[in-house]
């Protein structure tokens, strides 16, 4: 069976850096930091008082008022972010069939705010007995996203949402992928949302010792690959990627941005949180992927990683680069742009898959913030190019984005050049 080609007709993200792809990556190539002193919440008595939140998101500009209240905020910055895509992919659905037109979207999550608010009012009312607002299960479970865009548009093709960790909008981008090269759909909307900046989403990711805690300092608090290092930084928003059957959008005349080439999967299968500290995970899926595109290690250019900033996470990603790429390691170039937009969890693999569908476009790499002189762990070979605080600008013929999730799951994905 001949496999059909995969290509990007439409992007849209709302990050803690831009409520639009465009605003993103502006910002990301100037270095900018999303990361500031926590809004949504009173963290004061929490080891952490900052995270990378939306700013300026009124989701009035996107639904009506009464739609509102039915939507957790991780299922408002989804339809956002498809809303840009749709209007950037320029598509009539008038003029497409329907029942060929997919959405898989994920949620590493879900509705965490919509669960913590039902809760605590229960808790707090509970002499009362059990009062729930009839939308607490629809606003809350994981898969509700991908429905509701799902009925905005009318679309009848596959509809599900993917639950990896911090892997999960990649595992829908692959999915989505999958699908389409198999003929079983001519178009899906893939990616991934998340609004875990709460009380016990910050307090739960406290009480692992995952977060960063430098309050004194938090723009600079993201710093992947740099030896001060002390966890992550939450971050919030969404990431919506177009993928379309080439035959499909050239018939109706679309603008094709990249193509994607290839996707692998695997696990670590070595601890609950940690990355297995050689890199053995993250080595096996970046061979996939390449293997899958038929590609080789020198065709990659850039390679937008996972990257959180944690102890043991940067170390072994950098050392499973060098096990895959060789000698193509130190000519490659690299960044961590969760220095910028935080850690989006499950939507953080659509983000950074749209930053490599970008960097491919516009032949300019992010860079990965906040490294300072000095500032190295002896266990990272520094003459990888890491891009570190400025964007460089080079030819991105081909990226590969890393996305790794707790439970030891791996997905890369990788896009290159549209050429016909």
């Amino acid at each position: 069976m001949e496999l059909k080609r995969v290509v990007v007709t439409g992007i849209g993200a709302i990050t803690p850096i831009g409520n639009s792809s465009a605003e993103m990556w502006k910002n990301a190539v100037n270095g900018l930091s999303g990361a500031n002193v926590i809004t949504h919440f009173d963290s004061s008595l929490f080891k952490t008082h900052f995270a990378c939140e939306i700013k300026n998101f009124d989701p009035l500009n996107y639904f009506e008022r009464a739609e509102v209240r039915k939507l957790d905020l991780y299922t408002q910055y989804a339809i956002a972010a498809a809303k840009e895509a749709v209007e950037n992919c320029k598509i009539d659905f008038e003029k497409v069939d329907c029942d060929n037109i997919g959405v898989i979207f994920s949620a590493g999550i879900g509705g965490i705010q919509t669960f913590e608010q039902e809760v605590g009012n229960y808790c707090k009312n509970i002499e009362q007995g059990p009062k729930f607002n009839p939308f607490f299960i629809p606003k809350m479970i994981s898969d509700i996203a991908a429905g509701q865009i799902s009925i905005m548009y009318g679309l009848h093709g596959p509809n599900y949402a993917t639950a990896s960790a911090c892997a999960s909008s990649t595992n829908a981008l692959i999915d989505a992928f999958n699908y389409i090269r198999l003929g079983q759909a001519s178009m899906i909307f893939a990616g991934g949302a998340e609004a875990a900046i709460t009380a016990s989403g910050v307090g739960g990711f406290n009480a692992m010792k995952a977060l960063s805690t430098r309050n004194d300092d938090p723009l600079g608090a993201s710093r992947p690959f740099s030896a001060s290092r002390d966890g992550f930084v939450m971050g919030e928003g969404a990431g919506c990627i177009i993928l379309e059957e080439l035959e499909h959008a050239l018939a109706r005349g679309a603008k094709i941005i990249a193509e994607v080439v290839g996707g692998g999967l695997s696990a670590d299968a070595y601890h609950l949180t940690a990355s297995h500290p050689d890199g053995l995970g993250a080595k096996l899926v970046m061979e996939r992927a390449l293997k899958d595109a038929h590609l080789k290690p020198e065709d990659i250019d850039y390679i937008n990683v996972h990257g959180t900033s944690t102890p043991v996470g940067d170390i072994s990603e950098a050392k499973a680069i060098k096990e895959v790429f060789g000698e193509h390691a130190f000519k490659l170039n690299i960044s961590g742009t969760k220095s910028m937009t935080g850690h989006l969890l499950g939507a953080a693999g659509a983000v950074e898959a749209i930053f490599a569908i970008l960097a491919v476009n516009e032949n300019i790499v992010p860079p990965t913030i906040n490294h300072s002189q000095g500032d190295d762990d002896p266990e990272i070979d520094y003459n990888l190019n890491f891009t570190f605080n400025k964007a460089q600008k080079r030819t991105v013929r081909a990226a590969l984005s890393n996305t790794f999730g707790f439970g030891g799951h791996n997905a890369s994905v990788i896009v290159k050049k549209f050429v016909l």
